[in-house]
Formats: structure tokens, C-alpha cells, sequence
């Protein structure tokens, strides 16, 4: 019981549970349909042994053991399209996928300001067939998340992370392959990442420079610093002050980008823990979001009007 317990911690730290659903359980669910989703063609999992799981805790779906990868498209309005896009890479620590919190939901939100978005299901590690054995597994994998003394740097971690990588490598490809029929410009794709799905972002932001993301935005992901491009692209990054993974730990990869010279942007918030996707009810996390928006639109790479503030030239 106290195994179970544990994994079920630990996953709630790295799926997000949002504040008005309670079940802790990860309950086994039916694939829900993933309508418009298109096969990225990029291989297997070496290794891997049972097949795609999908399961519900917190009330959002999650899934496990992808090894198809995916990107589904969220297309705005052709009239209020921007001609930028996102590839949002959901978290769950290279396990499983926050699929609904972290992709799902943060993509329409994107369309519905004008901004393409791909939710990319990225290739993950294998995990058991049976939740029991699953959860052990988060279990093992996360003995020791949030301890001071763990740090891994994105550039090392990338090693790791070829199979992410090449989704995202693909992931690109297709968007900007598409971009007439998605009303795209191809100079203005970017990638949004949550957790693992920060780590991956920043992993191909290192590894893979001739992608060219118009930007990247880890949110909760690590913040350990990195050798930075003379060309890298602007970052927006987003961290809560109380996350259980990742904070105090430093601001390393917000100095980085300064030091190196490039655009960069940097939410912290007081509470949120990890996890939040969208924001944390009650907490001050709910706007990074519209913080994400208008950065957009301070660097040129989203256009779509929004109302002027309200506010007074004296009360500003």
C-alpha cells in the first residue's frame, strides 16, 4: 500500500491535477478519440512490449508506453489566424503524457487567440502492462525527484532523449510542410513544453538549432543552465516558487540566456506547485497564459488584436 501511495504522489506532482477534482486514483480508461491526429512515421520503442494504456487521474486523461508518435492539430478560425504556431509537448517524466491538461486544452486555447497549435504524443519509455506494475514504476523512477542535490541540464539530458527529439524533428517538418494549408508562416513556429515536456523542448532547442524554433517556452521544467547559441531562439519560461521538482534549485537557465545576450522572459510565481498546465485556481499562476500571449505579440511573432488596457497613463 505504501508503494501505491507513493507512485500515486508522485504522479500528482507531474501530471496536474487541477484544483476541483479530487480522484488520486489512476483509473484504466477506453482511447478516447484523438480526431485529426496524424502519424508522424518517425519508428518504435526499442524494447517495448505493451501496448499503448490510456488511464484518468484527477479527472483529465492521460496515456502510457506511446510508441507512435502523434501531432494533432488545433486550427484557429482562418479569419482570426495569426500565422503563428505552437508545438506543445505535454509532460508526465518521460512515463506517461498529460495528454488533456497539458496539451489538449492549453492547444485550444492557443486557436482560440489565433495561434496554431500541435499537441506532439512523443514516444515514451516502456512501462508495465499492469497499473500496479506501473505505479511501482513511477515510483522507482521518481525516488528521488525534488531533492536538492538531483540536477540534470537539458544539454545532458538530451542523450537520453533521441526519440523525443526526432518526434519533435518531424514535428516540425509537418507543420511547415503544411503551412499554406494551415495558414502558417513557417519563420514563426515555436515549441511549448510542460515538465518533460520542458526538458524536451529545451533539448531540441540545444540539440537541434537548425530547426529554428521561432521561440521556446518551458513551463515548470527545469532551470539548470545551458551553453546558449549566439542564435538561440527567445525564451519564455514559467516556474511556481513552491514546485516540488524544480525550484530552488536556481535560476540557471534564466542567466544563461541573459549572459548569452538573447530575448528571454521569466514567470515566477508565488504558489502553483507543479503541474498546473493553465494556472492554479486560487493562485496567481492563472496568468501566465495571457502573460505567453502578449510576449507574443511584444516580439512580433503573434499579431491577432487584443483590447487595449483600460488603465489611465497616470495609473500605470
Amino acid at each position: 500500500m505504501e508503494i501505491r501511495l507513493t507512485a500515486l504522489l508522485v504522479a500528482a506532482l507531474l501530471a496536474t491535477p487541477p484544483a476541483q477534482a479530487q480522484d488520486a486514483r489512476m483509473l484504466p480508461m477506453a482511447a478516447p478519440p484523438e480526431p485529426g491526429a496524424i502519424a508522424l512515421h518517425t519508428g518504435g520503442v526499442q524494447g517495448s512490449a505493451a501496448p499503448e494504456a490510456w488511464f484518468r487521474q484527477y479527472g483529465v486523461a492521460m496515456t502510457r508506453n506511446v510508441s507512435t508518435a502523434t501531432l494533432t492539430p488545433f486550427l484557429p478560425d482562418p479569419a482570426r489566424a495569426s500565422g503563428a504556431a505552437v508545438i506543445v509537448a505535454p509532460g508526465g517524466g518521460f512515463l506517461m503524457l498529460s495528454m488533456e491538461n497539458e496539451g489538449w486544452r492549453v492547444a485550444r486555447a492557443l486557436a482560440d487567440h489565433g495561434i496554431a497549435a500541435f499537441v506532439l504524443k512523443y514516444r515514451l519509455k516502456p512501462t508495465p502492462a499492469g497499473m500496479p506494475q506501473f505505479e511501482q514504476a513511477v515510483t522507482a523512477m521518481f525516488a528521488s525527484a525534488g531533492r536538492s542535490d538531483t540536477r540534470l541540464r537539458p544539454d545532458q539530458a538530451a542523450a537520453g532523449l533521441a526519440d523525443p527529439i526526432a518526434d519533435a524533428r518531424a514535428a516540425f517538418a509537418l507543420v511547415r510542410g503544411h503551412a499554406r494549408e494551415w495558414h502558417i508562416d513557417p519563420a514563426r513556429v515555436g515549441m511549448m513544453g510542460f515538465s518533460a515536456g520542458a526538458m524536451t523542448t529545451m533539448a531540441v532547442a540545444v540539440t537541434a538549432p537548425e530547426l529554428r524554433p521561432a521561440f521556446i517556452a518551458p513551463i515548470y521544467g527545469s532551470m539548470e543552465a545551458v551553453t546558449v547559441r549566439p542564435d538561440a531562439p527567445p525564451l519564455f519560461a514559467v516556474l511556481a516558487a513552491d514546485d516540488p521538482l524544480f525550484a530552488r534549485k536556481g535560476l540557471g537557465l534564466i542567466d544563461s540566456w541573459q549572459q548569452a545576450g538573447r530575448p528571454v522572459e521569466f514567470h515566477l510565481y508565488g504558489e502553483g506547485g507543479h503541474g498546473f498546465g493553465l494556472g492554479k485556481t486560487g493562485t496567481t499562476s492563472l496568468g501566465w497564459f495571457d502573460a505567453f500571449l502578449r510576449w507574443l505579440e511584444m516580439s512580433g511573432i503573434s499579431t491577432e488584436p487584443r483590447p487595449q488596457s483600460t488603465l489611465t497613463a497616470g495609473q500605470r
